[in-house]
């Protein structure tokens, strides 16, 4: 039985870059087909609802903006211990919540076996709905970056026709 994985888009689609996770695992639905074990969810700015859902997978894919440091529209991964340093600079609140989501789970002997962030360090977070065109271009990248993450964790991917 394969282990169940999700693939968690993240961010605040009302704050232009800030959205480029949700963005992402959009494209990445449209675009791919995955297999029955593997879950692909807007999860948005991440409340404490999406507890009960992240525990039931083994692996977590989250899809964010992330504050590296790194010029905008750099794109990362970061796995395992690497996770924790995308908590130490907050872009918004709904990072606050993934932390705390992940640290109730931990706690609850409930935690994904691995953890896999994919992000994009944005440009713009000002209200609004359009991202930045810097970051809108790299998403076709970022979607290549959940695919190979998945081939990583033994997954194929299949293009949609």
């Amino acid at each position: 039985m394969p282990m169940p994985i999700l693939v968690l888009g993240l961010g605040n689609i009302l704050l232009m870059d800030e959205g480029v996770g949700v963005r992402a695992m959009e494209a990445f639905d449209a675009a791919w087909t995955v297999p029955d074990h593997v879950s692909v969810v807007d999860g948005g700015t991440c409340g404490m609802d999406m507890l009960d859902l992240i525990a039931s997978h083994k692996h977590l894919i989250a899809v964010d903006a992330v504050k590296t440091g790194a010029p905008p529209a750099t794109l990362t991964v970061l796995r395992g211990d690497e996770v924790p340093a995308y908590f130490k600079g907050k872009l918004s609140p709904h990072q606050l919540g993934l932390s705390d989501l992940l640290a109730s789970l931990r706690l609850q002997d409930e935690a994904p076996e691995s953890v896999t962030v994919v992000g994009c360090v944005p440009m713009a977070l000002g209200t609004g709905l359009m991202m930045s065109p810097e970051i809108e271009a790299v998403i076709p990248q970022m979607v290549t970056m959940i695919v190979e993450e998945l081939a990583r964790l033994g997954v194929t991917a299949t293009p949609r026709e």
